[in-house]
């Protein structure tokens, strides 16, 4: 969990990038805010019990990152203003890439997609459309392709009408276009307790702030979301949902909690945002809530997440009323789907392939799956076909605590205060996709043993 000030306990090798992430963690949770001036270097040397020039090189690097300012004879202060994105994350580093990264959610690199990538690329060179070439009319791509997007929108139990699908360049560009629709700066987007990394810096980026609400088991709250509604005087706008798996606790919503949301958002007149990044990844799972709700919800998919992460093809079904607004935000900011990934996305869809590669992708998340029952057994909250489990840390253990263990011992996570809204309670994602089956198993080996007794491997 980030906290100020830093500790040693805080200081891992590289020392200078350590102390810098540490910094940006407190910048991200405001316990750092604008304006507020830093330690001196000697200062926080002295502190840490490292050398000042390894503070020096920090601050460096933050002020390159445009996260501080540096003014001599005054001091380091936080920067008002600050980079959304810092080109800091410790598991990324050119230096020493952990073996192991369980950190970022991406299908299984499964052979078979390779293929369809190769066999697909052939068939477009060698009879490549006009479209794809030398369009440059929105409307000509969104012709071509709409029929694919409403049919990939039926595989995920939504019917959408003839109009009121928008193609886009993946699930992030749709969720934009969405916010962008509905909400102005200064107005409020109730959410999960913990959601989306992605929704919380596009919050910021747009001006608008997140109310995370009370939820059990099943998910979301409706009286909660009612009440809330009703105590913002007309702020709230809309409630952005993860219900399908895709969400930071890997949970997929029943049907009833959904209509419940859905009858409580249009009571309440609030706009329904939700995202599906799994797609129809899970089989024989609820419809989505815009199918209760068609009038007040965006609902928006991709590939990337369940097919291939190259695959930046997403889709976002809109309400009838407000297709003319939706369109015009998405022009004005990505214009129009790359026609390229949309041929290559129809392609699959229409020759079986999308089909064929989300069985496989299926079975082999279900023995992923039993690997994390036999080593983390309850403690990994999810379902059979996640692509991540929400691992609660035990009373007493940090997040940052089991970050530093895991990663000294070559495995990457990412901890919960990335999703983090309202839930404070210490977690970490771990993730099913990324690595080979032996490798996986390595890894939830590793973090098993980083756990008390009970989520040792059984057997």
């Amino acid at each position: 969990m980030s906290h100020w000030p830093l500790t040693s306990e805080d200081v891992t090798r590289p020392a200078y990038r350590s102390v810098a992430q540490g910094i940006v963690a407190a910048i991200s949770s405001g316990q750092l805010r604008p304006g507020d001036r830093l330690p001196a270097h000697r200062e926080l040397a002295w502190q840490l019990g490292i050398s000042v020039q390894t503070v020096s090189r920090a601050y460096e690097e933050l002020i390159r990152a445009d996260m501080i300012s540096g003014e001599v004879g005054r001091g380091s202060f936080v920067k008002s203003g600050m980079r959304e994105t810092v080109n800091l994350p410790w598991h990324r580093t050119r230096e020493s890439p952990p073996r192991l990264d369980l950190s970022l959610m991406t299908p299984v690199h499964l052979p078979q997609v390779a293929d369809a990538w190769r066999s697909t690329m052939r068939r477009i060179a060698e009879n490549p459309p006009h479209e794809t070439m030398f369009a440059l009319r929105p409307g000509e791509t969104l012709a071509r392709y709409d029929a694919a997007a409403s049919g990939w929108l039926a595989r995920c139990g939504l019917i959408a009408q003839p109009g009121r699908t928008l193609v886009t360049n993946g699930v992030t560009p749709a969720m934009f276009v969405a916010l962008m629709t509905v909400a102005r700066h200064g107005d409020v987007i109730a959410c999960e307790a913990a959601t989306s990394h992605a929704l919380k810096p596009a919050a910021r980026q747009l001006g608008l702030r997140l109310q995370g609400i009370a939820q059990d088991a099943r998910g979301m709250l409706p009286e909660a979301l009612a009440e809330a509604a009703a105590a913002s005087a007309g702020r709230m706008k809309a409630v952005y949902l993860l219900p399908s798996g895709a969400g930071p606790y890997a949970h997929v919503m029943d049907r009833e909690r959904r209509a419940a949301l859905a009858q409580a958002a249009s009571a309440a007149g609030l706009f329904i945002l939700e995202c599906d990044p799994l797609g129809p990844l899970a089989p024989r799972r609820p419809p989505p809530l815009a199918s209760f709700a068609p009038e007040r919800s965006f609902y928006f998919t991709g590939l990337t997440k369940c097919l291939s992460p190259g695959l930046r093809f997403g889709i976002l079904a809109m309400p009838d009323h407000l297709s003319e607004r939706t369109v015009n935000r998405h022009l004005s900011v990505s214009w129009m789907a790359t026609p390229i990934i949309a041929e290559i996305a129809a392609d699959w869809m229409e020759s079986g392939v999308a089909d064929a590669l989300l069985q496989a992708h299926r079975k082999e998340l279900v023995a992923r799956n039993r690997l994390v029952q036999r080593f983390l057994g309850g403690e990994g909250g999810g379902f059979a076909y996640a692509l991540h489990r929400w691992l609660l840390l035990p009373e007493g253990l940090s997040e940052r605590a089991f970050q530093r263990q895991a990663l000294r011992n070559g495995v990457a996570v990412a901890t919960g205060a990335n999703f983090a809204v309202t839930d404070r309670r210490p977690a970490v994602r771990v993730c099913l996709g990324g690595l080979g089956r032996g490798d996986l198993e390595q890894a939830l080996g590793i973090l098993a043993a980083l756990l008390p007794a009970p989520a040792q491997p059984q057997g």
